[in-house]
């Protein structure tokens, strides 16, 4: 099949002398060596509509056209080998999902592929065993979900009640609606063997969130830190929402202190604190299961708290959650 080649601009200025001269589009067709084809598209595509000179052919005006079009058509963009090094360096040093990939090269003006396109290139790569894939083959376990487990339900909790429970039906109907900022929940994040733990506290409006090393799941260390790591926030705290682990026993001591209401959610039933779950999730791509929280320093749990801070978040349209915080923050002062 014979490769169409554009119309040159001389090849268009034979066309507007043929034109004055009455010729036909097959004779300009014959003279030019093109097919018929090829004169009718480009009257119909590029000759004058409007003004002083419609209906008049003007080769300059033509070959506009043509180039203005050319730069407007949208392009494929080659996957090239950088920016799939880019993509597993962003995945590992930074924990960026696809999404954010492509949303961030896209401000910064560096050439990307979508992030369907590294998706599937993702799950191509897991499935492949061509040498010049080797490098890539487990790029997949850098996804956030990459091994999700799913999790066995109870009908009973087995743990005994907390003095003074509130349970969540009776919070506030507004903090649904994470308009505000100073709503939290808290949760812990279990080490290796469930040995050593890690405090989680994120704010339900902007996801902005906190990661504290604690000793033990002591209930009056963890209200301590519980404490200590809130009174650093500019905004009031309102509400916390903690789970019913007994180490959230001190919880009347924790709202007294911040001058915040405290609620429980029903036992066994994460999905009502979902917002610290997700960032648990998050933060899992830095610590993953069965990591030594007693090995982990606090420099480094501050790296991952300012990396997840400073994380695009597509609901926020790719505001980060310090970003919204502040955001949220002005319109509520």
């Amino acid at each position: 099949m014979k490769k169409y080649n554009q119309l040159s601009l001389a090849q268009r200025y034979q066309i507007q002398a043929l034109l004055s001269e009455n010729k036909s589009f097959t004779d300009i067709a014959k003279f030019l060596g093109v097919h018929k084809s090829t004169i009718s598209r480009e009257m119909k595509r590029n000759i004058s509509k409007g003004g002083k000179s419609a209906f008049v052919y003007n080769p300059e005006l033509a070959w506009e056209k043509t180039q203005n079009r050319h730069r407007q058509k949208a392009k494929k963009t080659v996957f090239t080998l950088q920016m799939k090094e880019t993509i597993v360096n962003w995945m590992t040093k930074r924990r960026w999902s696809p999404e954010i990939i492509a949303v961030e090269a896209k401000k910064m003006n560096m050439d990307m592929v979508s992030y369907e396109s590294i998706y599937q290139w993702i799950w191509e790569m897991k499935k492949s065993n061509r040498r010049e894939n080797k490098p890539f083959k487990n790029t997949y376990k850098l996804l956030k979900h990459a091994c999700r487990r799913k999790k066995r339900g109870r009908t009973r909790d087995s743990r005994g009640v907390l003095p003074d429970r509130v349970t969540i039906d009776k919070r506030p109907a507004i903090v649904k609606k994470r308009i505000r900022p100073g709503d939290y929940e808290v949760d812990l994040m279990l080490g290796k063997n469930q040995k050593s733990v890690m405090l989680v506290i994120t704010d339900r409006a902007t996801i902005k969130t906190k990661i504290r090393k604690v000793k033990s799941k002591n209930s009056m260390h963890i209200a301590e830190k519980v404490i200590d790591a809130l009174r650093e926030e500019k905004m009031p705290v309102r509400t916390i929402t903690f789970d019913n682990d007994k180490a959230f026993a001190k919880h009347k001591l924790i709202g007294e202190r911040l001058k915040a209401e405290t609620y429980f959610t029903r036992p066994y039933s994460s999905q009502e604190k979902g917002t610290v779950e997700n960032r648990i999730g998050v933060i899992r791509m830095f610590f993953p299961r069965k990591t030594d929280f007693t090995l982990v320093t606090h420099h480094q749990v501050r790296v991952v708290e300012r990396e997840i801070n400073n994380r695009p978040v597509r609901k926020f349209n790719y505001r980060t959650p310090n970003q919204e915080y502040e955001l949220k923050s002005k319109s509520c002062t």
